[in-house]
């Protein structure tokens, strides 16, 4: 048997009290072995029968020693704060006040393979104003702006005004495509909607290579695959893109497409007794129904909230959210002049004191004569305490 692991031979100190105290006290000697009996015993028996004539566990110094040796790795990967914007989180914080919401547009140049493409737009165009307003609550509910407005007008129309060109990348592994936009109309639009910044999402069409699984997670199959994908940017008057989704600046990169209008028919390829599964789209039912689909609550209650949309705007709004408090206390001494040092009070020299002077006697006074008696009430002087 290996002598790093052991079944454990001795009780740990966490577990006898005082570390390092001996076992045996006057008066109470007998009850501790016997406790330090019963816990070895246990934990012998419960080593044996899990383990067997294999490696035991880890001792408590080991364990010890690994979670102070494992400290510094959790607290850099969780303990500071993470900023997500383009610019410092004080700067968007003072920024952006007042946050405005474009209609989500969808784009019908970009890469939509969908035999039924024009059925298919006219329905993403019906769900986006179906459930863009969740959005707009939940970017209320971060605190983080004095107003959120969501705003009318064409979509279609809006896209065509502020659209200047568009591209599709490939960063950090991830596939998009990323839109800009034209500054002097950008700037027109915020100006006439009195926004200190605006939010454009997009829809769009992506083809990418992918590996998707059967449902029973036993076929696979790797091929070209078309999907709605949703972009999102928010961008003052310059054209400064303050903030964007994707987002890059995480630990951790993610970014689930909206919806996958194809799929394998592994069913169809099982029964056929076939090797590779044909590709097909999606109905436009299905599509439907899909989008459709409702959140549930804690209790596994259906919600008002779509679920294929609601996860692309709960990821939004983790990589928009931000502490306002901790974010002015970092900024409030750097807008401040540090005070200067101060002085050191001279020390005043007591002053001498005066020369004793013998008491004079006070003349004696004669004793008031006793007031005379009388019913009316004469209020305290002083404290009557």
């Amino acid at each position: 048997m290996s002598t790093k692991y052991a079944p454990p031979a001795a009780l740990p100190p966490h577990r006898a009290g005082m570390a390092g105290a001996p076992l045996a006290e006057p008066g109470s000697a007998l009850p501790q072995a016997v406790a330090a009996a019963n816990y070895l015993e246990k934990e012998r028996a419960i080593w044996y029968k899990t383990y067997g004539d294999r490696e035991g566990p880890r001792t408590y110094e080991e364990d010890r020693m690994r979670r102070l040796f494992l400290l510094p790795f959790l607290a850099l990967l969780f303990g500071c704060a993470q900023n997500h914007f383009n610019v410092p989180t004080e700067s968007f914080a003072a920024k952006v006040k007042v946050l405005g919401v474009a209609p989500i547009v969808i784009d019908v140049n970009s890469d939509i393979r969908h035999p039924e493409k024009d059925q298919l737009v006219g329905l993403i165009a019906d769900m986006n104003r179906k459930y863009e307003q969740q959005l707009a609550r939940k970017l209320k509910a971060t605190g983080n702006f004095y107003t959120v407005a969501l705003l009318d007008g064409d979509p279609q129309r809006i896209f065509g005004d502020l659209y200047f060109r568009n591209e599709k990348r490939d960063d950090a592994t991830i596939q998009y495509n990323k839109y800009f936009w034209k500054t002097d109309e950008l700037r027109s639009y915020l100006r006439k909607n009195n926004l200190d910044a605006v939010m454009l999402l997009v829809v769009s069409g992506l083809t990418r290579n992918e590996k998707v699984y059967s449902s029973s997670l036993l076929s696979s199959q790797t091929n070209d695959y078309n999907y709605l994908i949703l972009t999102a940017q928010i961008l003052d008057g310059d054209g400064t893109i303050l903030w964007e989704y994707p987002n890059f600046r995480g630990r951790i990169l993610s970014y689930p497409p909206l919806i996958n209008l194809q799929y394998p028919d592994f069913s169809e390829a099982e029964a056929n007794f076939s090797a590779q599964a044909d590709l097909k789209f999606k109905t436009l039912d299905g599509i439907r129904r899909t989008l459709d689909q409702r959140q549930k609550d804690i209790l596994l209650r259906e919600t008002q909230e779509s679920q294929v949309y609601g996860k692309q705007f709960d990821d939004i709004i983790s990589l928009l959210k931000y502490d306002a408090d901790v974010e002015k206390k970092d900024s409030a001494p750097a807008g401040k002049p540090a005070p200067p040092p101060e002085q050191p009070k001279p020390v005043e020299q007591p002053a001498p004191a005066p020369a004793m002077q013998q008491p004079t006697a006070a003349p004696p006074t004669a004793p008031a004569p006793p007031a005379p008696a009388t019913d009316e009430i004469v209020p305290a002087k002083g404290s009557t305490l």
